[in-house]
């Protein structure tokens, strides 16, 4: 008789322990369901993070506003995520075509081009490559984060920067370019070194 009252009582105890677990798996899953209902944006907005899709080996050509082609940005891979409607490029070149213009071309490790295309931001290892014209010399220059203001023709950068030119050398930090006027300002700490006189 008592074994049978300690098996009825060790029973009791199993089930309880079932139930008990149960109802906290049950409010568990209760409480979640209603954390992602009071704020949204743990389930639209991890779920509108992820790529909408991803374009690998990809040319774009931007063009100007009379139709004529300006710019030619392409790269490795491009992935597109919609909540900010932004494009990561994987080593991306930017070529500059425009009628007027020195020919340049823009290379990095990676890029963000923001809502509206107006502005492709570089980031690693920057290297620009202006070509030489009639009136003007070929020209290099590096750095870790450049943006290009598409529209405007123009290139900016807050980080250290290196322009060689010529055989002249202008090292300083933050950079202003602007294509069409064809001006080049370094803006704090410059140092320039000049070839030697022949």
């Amino acid at each position: 008789m008592l074994r049978q009252h300690h098996k009825r009582t060790a029973h009791r105890w199993k089930l309880t322990a079932i139930m008990m677990a149960a109802a906290f798996v049950a409010f568990g899953s209760f409480w979640l369901a209603q954390l992602m209902e009071s704020d949204p944006g743990l389930s639209s907005d991890a779920l509108k993070n992820e790529p909408d899709y991803i374009v690998e080996r990809f040319s774009v050509v931007r063009m100007s506003p009379a139709g004529q082609p300006r710019y030619i940005v392409s790269g490795d891979k491009l992935t597109h995520r919609p909540v900010d409607d932004t494009a990561e490029i994987d080593k991306p070149l930017v070529q500059s075509i425009g009628e007027g213009v020195p020919p340049t071309t823009i290379r990095a490790k990676r890029a963000r081009v923001d809502h509206g295309n107006t502005q492709v931001h570089l980031m690693g290892d920057v290297d620009i490559d202006r070509k030489a014209t009639a009136t003007a010399k070929p020209m290099r220059m590096r750095t870790q984060a450049l943006t290009v203001f598409v529209d405007d023709d123009q290139m900016k950068t807050d980080q250290p920067v290196e322009v060689v030119s010529g055989g002249t050398t202008m090292t300083g930090t933050g950079l202003f370019v602007d294509n069409t006027t064809r001006q080049v300002n370094v803006t704090s700490r410059v140092r320039i070194v000049y070839p030697p006189r022949q």
